[in-house]
C-alpha cells in the first residue's frame, strides 16, 4: 500500500511540475514573441492565429495610430500583416490597403475584420523569404514587429518618390528587460542598426527612436521618406 501512495504521489508531482512548466511558458511567451521572421512554418502561425480571438486584438499599433498624420495617402502594403489590425486601420484613414501574410487563417480573419468595420481590403497570403515587392508601387509600406534584413532593400524600391515607410520591432535591449519578443540575438535589432539601414542617399529619416515600452519592450521604430 505506501508503495501505492508513494508512486500515485510521484506521479501528482509530475502532473504538477508539467502544469507548472506550460503555465510558466504561456506567460513567458507572449503574442509579440511571434512578431519576428525566420523561426516559425505557416502551420504553426496558422494554429496561433486559429480561434475566434484576435490574437493581437483589433485595434492599430499605438505607433501606427499616433503618426498618422506623416503618413501619405495613397496605395498601402502592410507585410506580415497578422489578423489585418494595421491594415484595417490604414483603410479606415482612407488608403488603397494591400496586406499580406504567411498564414491563410490570418488572411481569412483580416478579411472578416475588413468585413466588419465595412472598409476594402486586398489580403493575400505570401512568404516574404519567397516574395518579391513590385518596384515604385506604394506610397506607405509598413513593417511591424517582423525582421528580415534583405527585405529592406526591396521595401525601399519598392516606395515611389515621395513614399514613406514606418517600421518598428525589437532590439537586442529586449533580451534584459523584455516580457515578450524573440530570445535569438540575430532576429533582435542591434543599437542604431535600424536607422543605418535607412540611411542611405535616397532616403529621408522623419522620425526614429530606440525605447524601453512600459518597462515590458525594447524597441527600434523608424519613418523614413523616399526622396529620389
Amino acid at each position: 500500500m505506501a508503495s501505492i501512495i508513494g508512486n500515485i504521489g510521484g506521479l501528482t508531482g509530475l502532473i504538477y511540475t508539467v502544469v507548472l512548466t506550460m503555465l510558466f511558458f504561456s506567460l513567458a511567451l507572449g503574442p509579440d514573441d511571434d512578431a519576428y521572421g525566420g523561426e516559425d512554418s505557416r502551420e504553426r502561425w496558422d494554429q496561433r492565429y486559429d480561434s475566434e480571438k484576435y490574437v493581437y486584438g483589433k485595434e492599430p499599433l499605438e505607433f501606427l495610430r499616433n503618426s498618422i498624420s506623416l503618413l501619405p495617402r495613397g496605395k498601402a502594403l502592410v507585410l506580415a500583416m497578422g489578423e489585418g489590425r494595421n491594415a484595417v486601420f490604414l483603410a479606415e484613414q482612407d488608403f488603397d490597403v494591400e496586406g499580406c501574410d504567411i498564414s491563410p487563417v490570418a488572411i481569412r480573419k483580416a478579411n472578416k475584420l475588413a468585413a466588419e468595420r465595412g472598409v476594402q481590403l486586398k489580403a493575400f497570403e505570401a512568404d516574404l523569404e519567397e516574395y518579391k515587392l513590385e518596384q515604385e508601387k506604394y506610397e506607405l509600406i509598413t513593417c511591424f514587429y517582423y525582421l528580415q534584413r534583405d527585405l529592406i532593400p526591396e521595401i525601399k524600391a519598392a516606395l515611389r518618390p515621395g513614399g514613406v515607410v514606418i517600421m518598428e520591432t525589437y532590439t537586442v535591449e529586449n533580451l534584459k528587460i523584455g516580457l515578450h519578443g524573440p530570445k535569438k540575438r540575430e532576429y533582435l535589432l542591434e543599437e542604431n542598426e535600424l536607422l543605418r539601414l535607412f540611411m542611405d542617399i535616397g532616403m529621408k529619416i522623419l522620425f526614429y527612436r530606440e525605447t524601453v515600452i512600459d518597462g515590458e519592450k525594447a524597441i527600434a521604430s523608424i519613418i523614413a521618406e523616399r526622396v529620389e
